[in-house]
C-alpha cells in the first residue's frame, strides 16, 4: 500500500512531534523511527523530513543543537519545546476528530450498502 503525497504531508507534523515527545533525536534516527512504528508502510526521505524539522524550529515547536556522536560525526539533535508539546496535543485532538469522522462515515456507508443488498439483492453489487 502506498500512502498518498497529501496524506503523507498532512501527517508529518504530528508524527515528528510525537517521535520527539519520546526524547531528543536526529534526522536519520527519526527516519528510522517512522519506518519502525509504521511497520515499513511509511518511508520518508531526507528531502521530506528536514523541511518539516526546519519549519517546526521556526515555529518554536522544536529546538536544535549540534553534538558530536561517538563516531566523531556531528549530528543535529532536535528537542521538543513546551510549545511543541502543546502543538502535539492540539494535533492529536484534530487527528482524533478526523479519525472518528472517517470511521463513522465508513460505518454508515457499510450499513447503507448492507441494507440496499438486503432490500434489492439483484440490483446492488460492490462494497462500501
Amino acid at each position: 500500500m502506498e500512502i498518498g503525497k497529501d496524506l503523507m504531508a498532512a501527517s508529518s507534523t504530528p508524527i515528528v512531534l510525537a517521535i520527539l515527545a519520546e526524547g531528543d533525536s536526529y534526522g536519520y534516527a527519526i527516519l528510522q523511527r517512522v519506518r519502525e512504528v509504521s511497520g515499513g508502510r511509511i518511508e520518508w526521505t531526507d528531502g521530506m523530513l528536514y523541511p518539516v524539522l526546519h519549519r517546526l524550529e521556526r515555529l518554536g515547536h522544536v529546538k536544535a543543537r549540534w553534538e558530536i556522536a561517538d563516531t566523531g560525526r556531528r549530528r543535529k539533535y532536535y528537542t521538543l519545546t513546551s510549545g511543541g508539546r502543546g502543538q502535539l496535543a492540539e494535533e492529536r485532538r484534530q487527528w482524533q476528530a478526523v479519525d472518528a469522522t472517517l470511521r463513522r462515515v465508513w460505518q454508515l456507508a457499510s450499513a447503507a450498502v448492507a441494507l440496499a443488498r438486503a432490500t434489492w439483492p439483484d440490483r446492488v453489487s460492490g462494497a462500501a
